[in-house]
């Protein structure tokens, strides 16, 4: 036992485990988390403007905190004091969800305002822009918005939730918008402070917000959120994906679906499943020394949804996850959704770590070479190597951020070279050889990063940021094996910082299971055979007919207080289950007809349901997953989005009985063919009740349609 015992501390502290929220010894809320790597080592997250502490009552605007590993986080300062607006930016302007990048040698932040003077509009959107030569700045404001507000008739589209991001070309894009108006994208120019010839739409409006881009194996990934961000107890807010093979799109999940279609694509990467955690996203990303992508957003404890007041400011903590890449497709823990407390933690310490705070004894053949100002610099001429005393072997991933003054520098790892000269990056082992363009060079501060994965040699050169966002990539199959030393190569004056070598992730490949139907065990094929059903409010309307359930939608819903509509419901079997059904709903395409909709429903009461349809919202066609529940004395009411819909969709709703609590987890399933499942996220019911399953068809009579229900099934889950 005392072997054991020992054996479980070393495991424990060889694999470091962390407790979400990540934020929670600065902040009880820091929504829209942006994160960079600054020069100095350390990591910075920037947070939306809101009070951080409950009861506390001030906003700050836009929040900084700073980590060492991602885990801890401390706060350093607000980026803006409570009267350092943008000149143009209307008096008690907000500002809101700020992104910030390294370009060109200095620090750029994007966020969206609230207000500007120059209309009298009250929500007038605007995307500001600030520059500082350090992470926690001082920030300066442009004179003038990099996106100023844009007409919409007597409104103005949604001009929020700016991302930047850089190709490898060296061209700069802005994306930006969310729900009203769409998502869009922008060229900027060099210096990243103004847009470039006209924006191009990427996502369909009323579906959308929050939207993050990288590059990843010959395509463009757009994650964004959807649904809403801020229903407190009911919020279902998630991230969803679309790829393309260019930066202005089109855009399509993995089923192709459009994200610019009225019935528009998303394939999930970040649903709720059932624990304390609900409204998932708004996120960015980032790669750790180890190779290995994670993903901070912020959610919501569904047991504590409100900062203060209930119906105030939605609480929404800062929380990480690992983010893997499956089949080509992004998803956070391989689709286990969002963690309470990780069995892992980023790798931001490696067997060689070096930020040249002091001096050189951690190196070898140092003549020639001075610590500066927090890095080391190549002070002679000629070529010459700074060799780590720690040798390397095996997989690996080695870093350094690095700055030119003309002659060529970089790594030596192994058997291998990586250097960059002028506008290009060379890769050399054993006689091998491979080039590609840097666009832009090194003259200002640059990432390099080497993976050696057996004989494969993958040299990636971006933004000190750190972000995962190469702009030149170099792959070279070595002929000869690649351990040995690790050192900093240079041939003139060069720069080095941050330097690292850890050991290389290894990639999780395959997704976790999804609710897979087994045994039949209760069915209404509707061929007049079928028992067991009740009515809340019978619908005479409805009728069995050549072999469907065929319900006109009615002119009533269930969500509110009225309560109107009718639910047809069955009582379901004891333990986990699926329920499916196939349902026809003709709702055409981008038309208003707000909100018709038809699916199943596990139903408690009037006021305490989970609702899957097909729906017509505004101008798109989404299958949503709505909750209604009693919070506080009133009503709450939220969303979380699904797989897109086809006039013919397929829905099901998975049981499960938590064995921990006892509570009632209902995930949400749907498919355009009844073969390729799309899963969404879970909401939950409390232990003592017992929720009914059945089927609904509400939300507008006008026009009228009607939903052809082809059966309900209910199978045991396997």
């Amino acid at each position: 036992m005392r072997i054991a015992a020992v054996a479980s501390l070393v495991l424990s502290l060889l694999s470091p485990t962390y407790t979400n929220p990540v934020s929670a010894g600065l902040a009880d809320t820091f929504a829209d988390p942006a994160v960079v790597r600054g020069l100095d080592g350390y990591w910075y997250s920037y947070g939306t403007s809101d009070p951080l502490r409950e009861g506390e009552g001030t906003h700050h605007r836009l929040p900084i905190a700073r980590s060492s590993d991602l885990v801890e986080w401390t706060y350093v300062g607000d980026a803006f004091g409570e009267d350092d607006l943008p000149p143009y930016a209307a008096p008690g302007s907000l500002l809101w969800a700020p992104d910030v990048r390294y370009l060109d040698g200095r620090y750029v932040m994007y966020f969206t305002v609230t207000n500007t003077a120059s209309t009298p509009h009250p929500w007038d959107f605007s995307i500001g822009v600030a520059t500082a030569p350090t992470p926690t700045g001082p920030w300066t404001h442009q004179a003038a918005p990099v996106v100023p507000p844009r007409p919409a008739g007597d409104s103005y589209w949604n001009t929020i939730d700016p991302a930047q991001f850089t190709d490898a070309d060296g061209r700069k894009y802005l994306y930006f918008g969310g729900f009203f108006g769409g998502l869009w994208v922008t060229e900027l120019t060099a210096d990243g402070l103004r847009t470039v010839g006209k924006p191009t739409q990427v996502a369909i409006d009323n579906r959308f917000e929050g939207a993050y881009v990288v590059r990843r194996d010959g395509f463009y990934y757009l994650l964004a959120s959807s649904a809403n961000c801020c229903a407190g107890p009911t919020t279902g807010y998630s991230v969803l994906a679309g790829r393309s093979a260019g930066p202005r799109g089109p855009f399509v999940d993995r089923e192709g679906q459009p994200l610019l279609a009225s019935r528009a694509g998303g394939t999930p990467v970040l649903d709720q499943n059932g624990n304390r955690w609900i409204g998932v996203g708004h996120h960015s990303q980032l790669t750790d020394l180890a190779g290995q992508d994670w993903m901070l957003y912020h959610g919501i404890d569904r047991s504590d949804p409100f900062l203060d007041e209930p119906y105030g400011i939605n609480e929404r903590p800062m929380l990480l996850d690992r983010l893997d890449w499956i089949d080509g497709w992004p998803v956070v823990r391989a689709g286990a959704g969002p963690s309470e407390r990780s069995v892992e933690a980023p790798v931001t310490r490696g067997s060689v770590d070096e930020r040249f705070t002091g001096g050189l004894s951690g190196w070898r053949d140092a003549e020639g070479w001075a610590v500066q100002d927090g890095y080391v610099r190549h002070v002679a001429s000629g070529a010459a190597t700074l060799t780590a005393r720690r040798g390397i072997g095996g997989d690996l991933r080695a870093e350094t951020d690095l700055r030119l003054a003309g002659q060529p520098g970089g790594l030596r790892v192994g058997g291998a070279t990586v250097l960059l000269s002028g506008n290009s990056v060379t890769v050399a082992a054993g006689g091998a050889r491979r080039t590609t363009a840097l666009p832009g060079g090194a003259t200002t501060w640059r990432n390099l990063a080497v993976t050696i994965k057996g004989r494969t040699i993958i040299a990636e050169v971006g933004s000190a940021a750190r972000l995962g966002d190469p702009q030149a990539t170099v792959r070279l199959d070595s002929p000869v094996p690649l351990s040995g030393t690790f050192g900093l190569v240079a041939t003139g004056q060069a720069d080095f910082d941050n330097v690292s070598v850890a050991r290389l992730s290894t990639p999780v490949t395959r997704a976790v299971p999804v609710p897979r139907p087994g045994r039949l065990i209760d069915a209404d094929e509707f061929d007049g055979q079928g028992r067991g059903w009740q009515w809340v409010r019978e619908d005479t309307a409805a009728r069995v007919t050549d072999g469907v359930l065929r319900w006109p939608v009615q002119g009533s819903d269930l969500v509110g207080t009225a309560n109107t509509a009718s639910a047809l419901l069955r009582t379901p079997p004891q333990g986990d289950y699926i329920v499916e059904t196939k349902v026809t709903l003709d709702l055409g395409e981008d038309t208003v007809r707000n909100y018709q909709q038809a699916g199943l429903v596990a139903y408690v009461s009037d006021d305490d349901f989970a609702r899957l349809s097909q729906v017509a919202i505004w101008n798109t066609r989404q299958v949503e997953y709505g909750r209604e529940l009693p919070f506080a004395g009133r009503l709450s009411y939220g969303g979380n989005i699904v797989g897109p819909p086809a006039k013919t969709t397929w829905l099901r709703l998975a049981h499960h009985v938590d064995p921990a609590n006892g509570e009632h987890e209902f995930r949400a399933g749907s498919s355009r063919d009844g073969k390729t499942w799309t899963w969404g996220g879970v909401w939950t019911f409390p232990k003592d009740t017992a929720p009914r399953i059945g089927l609904v068809a509400h939300g507008g009579a006008q026009p009228a349609v009607n939903a052809d229900f082809d059966y309900v099934r209910v199978h045991r889950s396997r």
